[in-house]
């Protein structure tokens, strides 16, 4: 069985590419990191070392790697892949599009593959397969969409695991937590599909990646956020500041009402949820920069991503928003000159204003009352 696996970064090795190689498949890395390509196509292995005690490491065989800028390497990959996976941060996803576009056509075209192909983008957003899909087939001519619409299937997914920025001697070498979970949605899929080990499947997809994105996702830019204000430059420093970490958890009980009553959840069992994942964040063998876990602001500031969505929902509901506001204006101190997004959020700031900017990037109105209430906590801090 081969994969064609979207992004050789940290992510797609130490965790999509791991585990699809624990499951028997020859992972095929694509890539547009020349020093990861070579170093894949010429070693064919690397190791992943898990973030606990004993430093635990496990070496990955059987995988290669292609230049992600070569479209007809790209669409001829696609053509004989069993599965394909992504990793590479949603906004790149309209950049890998072609290639997959031009594989499908070739493979379509062909006579269609006996055994579906499924196509699951596993990255930290709300229908990321879906989105992938769109970009996919706005390339397609209309007899290959309707061949793809019997042989392809785009699942959603959740996936967590944190994997922080990191430099070794070996580039292909990557740390990660001991923890993942890789949730893909069941009803999207072809109805004989083969199960791969180490992915739970769910006919609703919606209340785990909601749950993973409004509680490790928003506690995590929270944290990053947060620190940030207070001067601190790793997670897990920001989170022994107990002043963070209350600013953390409280922003993680107004998403949790949020779900609770959405979803139906356990109340007691969402708080040993969020207790695991505050214990996650203070992982004393990982090191979680503050610039890492906050990059790119400006999604996170979008109107359907961490702080925001959970905001408005707590708000419509009747609950508190104050320490979502509090990361959103966090949010707006992250001041940090390689990262384009924090740029271009303090130009607008410097030029429009704070409240302007925050309408600018979240769509709320600016008397909305989360936006005055953000606003309010930013002029504090």
């Amino acid at each position: 069985m081969k994969a064609l696996h979207f992004g050789a970064g940290n992510i797609g090795r130490g965790f999509i590419g791991l585990i699809l190689s624990r499951a028997g498949y020859e992972v095929v890395f694509s890539d547009v990191n020349q020093t990861l390509v070579t170093a894949l196509q010429q070693r064919g292995q690397y190791t992943v070392e898990l973030a606990n005690e004993s430093k635990d490491q496990e070496t990955v065989t059987g995988v290669n790697a292609i230049d992600g800028t070569q479209l007809e390497t790209v669409a001829q990959t696609v053509v004989k892949a069993d599965l394909i996976t992504t990793a590479v941060g949603v906004g790149v996803l309209k950049h890998i599009a072609p290639g997959i576009a031009k594989g499908l056509e070739k493979r379509l075209n062909s006579g269609p593959a006996q055994n579906p192909l499924h196509i699951i983008a596993c990255e930290n957003a709300i229908g990321a397969s879906t989105q992938l899909k769109e970009h996919v087939y706005a390339l397609l001519n209309e007899e290959v969409r309707s061949l793809a619409d019997q042989y392809v299937y785009f699942p959603d997914s959740a996936v967590d695991r944190i994997v922080p920025i990191q430099h070794h001697e070996d580039p292909l070498h990557v740390q990660v937590e001991p923890f993942y979970e890789w949730v893909v949605d069941r009803s999207q899929m072809a109805p004989a599909f083969k199960p791969v080990e180490g992915i739970v499947y769910v006919d609703d997809l919606e209340p785990y990646i909601e749950r993973k994105l409004f509680t490790v996702n928003t506690g995590h830019c929270v944290a990053a956020y947060i620190g940030n204000v207070h001067g601190y430059d790793t997670i897990q420093k920001a989170i022994a500041d107990e002043k963070v970490k209350s600013i953390v958890y409280g922003a993680l009980q107004e998403t949790g009402k949020v779900l609770v009553k959405r979803f139906a959840f356990n109340p007691e069992e969402h708080e040993q949820y969020i207790v695991k994942i505050l214990g996650r964040f203070v992982n004393p063998y990982l090191t979680d920069e503050v610039t890492r876990v906050g990059r790119s602001p400006l999604r996170k500031l979008s109107p359907n991503d961490r702080l925001v969505r959970p905001a408005l929902q707590a708000y419509a509901d009747g609950s508190e928003t104050t320490y979502l506001a509090m990361g959103m204006a966090a949010a707006c101190k992250f001041d940090v000159s390689d990262d384009p997004e924090a740029v271009e959020l303090q130009d607008m700031i410097r030029q429009k204003g704070i409240v302007a900017a925050l309408h600018h990037y979240t769509s709320m109105d600016e008397h909305h009352p989360v936006l005055e209430q953000a606003v309010a906590q930013y002029n504090q801090m």
